[in-house]
């Protein structure tokens, strides 16, 4: 299953499209294999063209994308051992689509192509193989036989990519992505309905008096009257103790008066 941590996830998703199109349906002569672990390594093998030194070999590549692929080109590199002018002892690819004349619109599937073409037409101007750009130039049955020599030795066919390959592990990226994708919105919803519960305190709690860093004993609640069915108000406790209270004091006044007649009466 391929991590892809190398790579942005737009480039992913536009790499994904790209190498389902090459599995779909492969350049003449080429057939594009995935590193499982890591779609930033593309591998490739290359038909030997026919009417060349290389005809009836099959040359293994691979392509290594940076970080900022497609803005900057990526690296070609022959795992095959191969005697050719654009191409390095240590298999490295010298052409002008990977350097000066990249493009991010290229594509991989351009870039497969321009390396199969080398193989028709190699350029011993700009040779890495110094040798192999040399004996071209000046005697090329020499530069053929030697290439033939290479290609008998060396680019015998490859155990075939597992079909489908590319397919399943493009569609795996897919699935993977979109369980991040929901876990990511499950875990934002569970965050923001438990930062909810916390921040709506019941409406029955008392108040608490914040201070500081500190926490003061809670405060009385304001005291509410209940509105019944009628519409007027429930006397409290508080309220029916004071009235009571009232009550006792008028009738004790009263009897003070009663009494102060009495003695009044008795004096006539």
């Amino acid at each position: 299953m391929a991590t892809n941590e190398n790579l942005p996830p737009n480039v992913i998703k536009q790499l994904a499209k790209e190498l389902k199109s090459l599995d779909d349906s492969p350049p003449e002569g080429i057939k594009v294999g995935v590193n499982d672990d890591d779609f930033s390594t593309i591998y490739a093998d290359i038909e030997g063209p026919a009417g060349t030194p290389y005809e009836n070999g099959v040359f293994r590549m691979k392509l290594l994308l940076s970080h900022d692929f497609p803005h900057s080109p990526p690296k070609g590199y022959f795992m095959t051992k191969i005697f050719h002018p654009n191409i390095a002892t240590n298999g490295e690819i010298c052409v002008n689509t990977l350097k000066k004349d990249w493009n991010p619109s290229l594509g991989l599937r351009h870039v497969l192509i321009v390396v199969r073409c080398l193989l028709i037409e190699p350029f011993p101007e700009s040779a890495l193989n110094e040798q192999a750009g040399k004996m071209l130039l000046e005697n090329y049955e020499e530069y053929a036989r030697h290439a033939r020599i290479y290609t008998g030795i060396h680019a015998k066919p490859k155990p075939k990519f597992k079909s489908g390959a590319i397919s399943e592990s493009t569609t795996a990226l897919n699935v993977d992505q979109s369980n991040t994708s929901v876990h990511n919105i499950e875990q934002k919803d569970q965050k923001t309905t438990t930062t909810g519960a916390l921040a709506s305190p019941s409406p029955l709690a008392p108040a608490t008096a914040t201070r500081g860093n500190s926490q003061e004993q809670p405060t009385a609640a304001l005291a509410v009257p209940d509105m019944g069915n009628s519409g007027s108000a429930v006397a409290t406790p508080a309220a029916v103790q004071k009235k009571e209270g009232g009550g006792l004091t008028k009738v004790q006044a009263d009897k003070k008066k009663i009494d102060a007649r009495k003695k009044s009466l008795k004096r006539l």
